[in-house]
């Protein structure tokens, strides 16, 4: 399992984001919160879903898939909004199909919201970024 490298939105400084933990990652530099946007692998989902203090949005897709490719940006963006606040893990089902299958998920983009290890949203389609936003203050309001 490796940490991904992100630049801190704040100060630009490089930082190592850990793809599980329970924490917050901060910035070494200016301790500021960084976005907390992984890749993760089918053995790595249940980790990060259940050690996590912070929601989980889990957004499963595949690349040649055109709606998914049209999320990406919103959710990267999401990220940096949500920095210390939410964590999102994209799994390429074509790379762990036994993903895809744990969660009963039969059409792509479909973003799962978890919190406290529970899921508490599902969302099936392609949206744009206020629609995303919507969705994950719904489903943590409810």
């Amino acid at each position: 399992m490796a940490d991904r490298v992100t630049a801190c939105p704040s100060c630009g400084t490089r930082n190592r984001v850990p793809l599980v933990s329970r924490g917050r990652p901060r910035c070494g530099e200016c301790r500021a919160d960084l976005p907390w946007l992984v890749d993760l692998g089918a053995g790595e989902v249940a980790a990060a879903i259940e050690q996590s203090k912070l929601p989980v949005l889990v957004d499963l897709w595949a690349p040649w898939c055109g709606p998914c490719r049209m999320v990406a940006p919103a959710l990267e963006q999401l990220a940096v909004e949500r920095a210390g606040s939410l964590r999102i893990a994209k799994v390429n089902v074509d790379d762990a199909p036994t993903a895809s299958a744990r969660f009963g998920v039969q059409g792509i983009p479909t973003m799962l919201l978890f919190a406290g290890g529970v899921e508490v949203g599902r969302q099936v389609g392609a949206m744009p970024i206020e629609g995303i936003r919507q969705f994950v203050d719904r489903s943590l309001a409810g």
